[in-house]
């Protein structure tokens, strides 16, 4: 069997209890040299063959993982967070399919869900958003138009921005086309690694933020009031009856 594998945001511990077990008995890892850190990769028994995947291009990463799956042996091919955002599973998916080779997927817990426990946040605050848009600035990867940071922003949601910290001041320029310039913003570099950093402020200064800080990649800008907005829930309240607890 070939198994799509989240490894999540970093930590290894954050790794799920499938995600390990599987790393444990894989034959094969083929993962992302650059974005999978060492200490995951430790978790990968000591015979099995770890392949970077960095140099290579689909149909050999395909090859290579349908050479090993007739063999009958265990194939890993390890995705950073979770394997269905931004993970570019599907054209694998569509080769394997076309070959009638049977794969399974195994979710992971996302960078953006590591952010907000960096920032010690939640993306949905009582009296506050109750949307949270994950997404990304056009680049060599396009984005539709009705989905371009400047239309986005104008919902005011809670934002997680992957992929478009090199590009902080395109960034900035779309989103204040929405969201007024004092909303909070937070850039999260490498969440749950043990070099995570966390650098705070508002929309008009993510620019300086960015640059000033020196990160140029591997980092999530948040966005919204969810930043310094709390509020407390209505499932909490004495007041509040609801089928496990009736009002006193």
């Amino acid at each position: 069997m070939i198994y799509f594998v989240g490894a999540g945001p970093g930590d290894p511990e954050l790794l799920t209890v499938k995600a390990w077990r599987l790393l444990q008995q894989a034959d094969l890892v083929v993962y992302a040299g650059s974005l999978v850190p060492l200490q995951v990769m430790n978790c990968c028994r000591a015979e099995a063959r770890l392949v970077d995947s960095a140099p290579l291009v689909l149909e050999e990463i395909v090859s290579l993982m349908v050479e090993y799956q007739q063999r009958n042996q265990l194939v890993v091919r390890l995705h950073t967070g979770d394997p269905s955002i931004y993970g570019a599973i599907g054209e694998q998916m569509t080769q394997l399919d076309k070959l009638g080779v049977p794969y399974q997927i195994v979710p992971g817990v996302s960078s953006f869900l590591a952010a907000a426990a960096a920032v010690k946040r939640e993306y949905t605050v009582p009296g506050g958003s109750q949307t949270v848009i994950i997404t990304r600035l056009a680049g060599r990867t396009p984005v539709p138009a009705a989905q371009e940071l400047s239309s986005l922003a104008q919902h005011r949601a809670s934002l997680a921005v992957f992929l478009s910290v090199g590009m902080a001041e395109k960034v900035q320029k779309e989103l204040l086309q929405g969201y007024e310039p004092n909303t909070p913003v937070a850039v999260v570099e490498r969440a749950s690694w043990p070099e995570e950093r966390v650098c705070r402020g508002t929309l008009q200064e993510l620019t300086k933020l960015v640059e000033k800080a020196g990160i140029k990649r591997t980092a999530l800008i948040l966005v919204g009031e969810f930043l310094t907005a709390g509020g407390r829930s209505l499932l909490y309240d004495a007041g509040f009856e609801h089928g496990y607890r009736k009002e006193e």
